[in-house]
């Protein structure tokens, strides 16, 4: 079977530097491209970077239907592993659903150095999974896309024009069995005041909730991809701040 074509500009990228490693996620139906600013800044900062393309983005809606969230962090997890066998230190980040995955590598891998989340996913709700579960039972196999949450005029968010909803529904899933009582490494959490796809009050229940204190930065001139909208600078600046705080 021939492997679908990688859009241009949601290609993955890999820097080797410094003795300090970046593990950089991208969020769902996304791509790299939506996390290309902290990568560069990254590696302005002279570390060494990993962005991977999770499995099925950054391609088709199709080829996205044929995968899960065990193929994701299954992918993440790979990543982080070889990441740490190269480098002193590594730190964790992600956008959304990167920043879920985040999260959980966070819970799995007490040796991350510190993470830092942008509006992620992590609040476990029964009610919304219950719900999605009904609308793949009746047939639906997409819904609208959930990409280009964007304020700033005229950026675009390389990501798909639906949302395939069982991979969905494995992203929930996998929230609502998340342990994030087990995370302990620094931890820094950003979050826009107005988001259209992550509810902004899901930031603080994971502050609330990890095993660790948590620094929440508000960001009030973005939506959703804040990592491309008008406070881009601040969230680079900010995480190259934190991790040389810990580093």
């Amino acid at each position: 079977m021939t492997e679908p074509q990688v859009l241009p500009g949601a290609e993955p990228l890999s820097h080797e530097a410094g003795p300090i490693g970046v593990l950089v996620i991208h969020g769902f139906t996304g791509s790299p491209q939506s996390m290309r600013p902290i990568a560069d800044a990254c590696i302005a900062a002279g570390h060494t970077v990993e962005m991977p393309r999770l499995p099925g983005h950054g391609t088709t809606v199709d080829d996205m239907l044929t995968t899960s969230w065990d193929n994701w962090s299954h992918h993440v997890e790979q990543s982080y592993l070889d990441l740490a066998q190269r480098c002193e230190k590594v730190f964790v980040t992600g956008l959304s659903m990167g920043g879920a995955l985040t999260l959980w590598l966070a819970s799995r891998h007490p040796g991350i150095a510190g993470i830092a989340v942008i509006n992620s996913a992590g609040e476990p709700n029964a009610e919304r999974t219950a719900g999605l579960a009904a609308v793949i039972d009746s047939g639906q196999v997409t819904i609208d896309a959930i990409g280009n949450d964007i304020a700033k005029p005229g950026v675009v968010e390389l990501a798909y024009d639906k949302t395939p909803l069982a991979p969905l529904l494995s992203l929930v899933h996998a929230v609502d069995n998340f342990d994030l009582p087990a995370i302990g490494c620094p931890t820094l959490i950003m979050v826009s005041t107005h988001d259209h796809v992550v509810p902004p009050t899901t930031a603080q229940y994971i502050a609330d909730t990890v095993g660790t204190d948590a620094t929440v930065v508000h960001l009030a001139n973005s939506f959703h991809v804040a990592t491309l909208d008008h406070d881009a600078d601040l969230i680079n600046t900010t995480i190259i701040d934190f991790i040389a705080s810990h580093s």
